[in-house]
């Protein structure tokens, strides 16, 4: 799945496009958001064909995105998300809320909301230590020399 050239790459962003720009990634990874879990579900989830979504699920596994887990009683198994794939919600929130407004139909599908609150988690705003916004215009990037 990955290409091997991109995972040795120094860009971190070379790496990370390398495990997640293969387009059932983002997928999977959202049914698993969303409380999925067995492959049946995945694959019912997302009509995906069972030797393609095998595929992903087991590189996904090996790219610690998913963590396979033994049900009691079978010889079947669950995919869990790792730290990995939980430390990557706020992307994956960007990336549905730029999708919301500027791909295609502009209609909301799922919410995520806060368990405590109620209230629906939204994208991470980019802001300066003091909370204040931050646009585009106002970011400056600096070239590393470790390239």
């Amino acid at each position: 799945m990955p290409s091997a050239r991109f995972l040795q790459m120094p860009c971190p962003v070379a790496r990370a496009a390398a495990v997640l720009s293969e387009r059932w990634v983002i997928l999977i990874l959202r049914e698993a958001y969303y409380g999925a879990t067995r492959f049946e579900e995945f694959e019912r989830r997302l009509g995906i064909a069972s030797n393609i979504l095998s595929a992903r699920l087991q590189a996904m596994t090996d790219h610690e995105l998913l963590v396979r887990q033994p049900i009691a009683g079978g010889t079947r198994c669950a995919y869990v998300l790792s730290d990995s794939a939980r430390d990557f919600l706020p992307t994956y929130l960007s990336l549905k809320a730029w999708a919301e407004r500027w791909a295609g139909p502009r209609r909301r599908v799922n919410l995520f909301v806060d368990k405590e609150t109620g209230k629906e988690i939204v994208a991470p705003p980019l802001t300066r230590a003091d909370g204040s916004h931050i646009a585009f215009d106002d970011v400056l990037v600096i070239a590393s020399h470790t390239r």
